[in-house]
């Protein structure tokens, strides 16, 4: 059986290679204090939604983002609310289950 030979790859710019290895472990995400992240009553019979349907995409994009589940979506969004210093809450991981089924996840690259 023929072994392959691995591929050698040298460096020539270390300053930029050192600067890329930095940078990718950097992440920034933001939430919008204007952003509606609870649900408007929509004055049909039942109860109301709590989050709004952007609240719900924005937790699935990080789902499917970061390869989370979604327990750990929860308390990673939760966190994020946290470090923003905003007075929101994030859905569950039963409420995302839930209406993930009726939203679409549109990641624009």
């Amino acid at each position: 059986m023929k072994k392959f030979a691995l591929k050698t790859y040298r460096t020539t710019n270390w300053s930029s290679y050192n600067r890329a290895l930095i940078n990718r472990g950097n992440i920034s995400i933001r939430f919008d204090p204007k952003t509606q992240w609870y649900a408007q009553p929509h004055g049909k019979h039942g109860r109301n939604q709590t989050y709004s349907d952007t609240a719900i995409q924005c937790c699935l994009m990080i789902k499917s983002l970061f390869r989370l589940s979604l327990r750990m979506v929860t308390d990673f969004v939760q966190s994020l609310i946290k470090l923003s210093d905003l007075n929101w809450s994030a859905p569950d991981y039963s409420t995302l289950c839930r209406r993930q089924k009726h939203i679409d996840i549109a990641i624009s690259y």
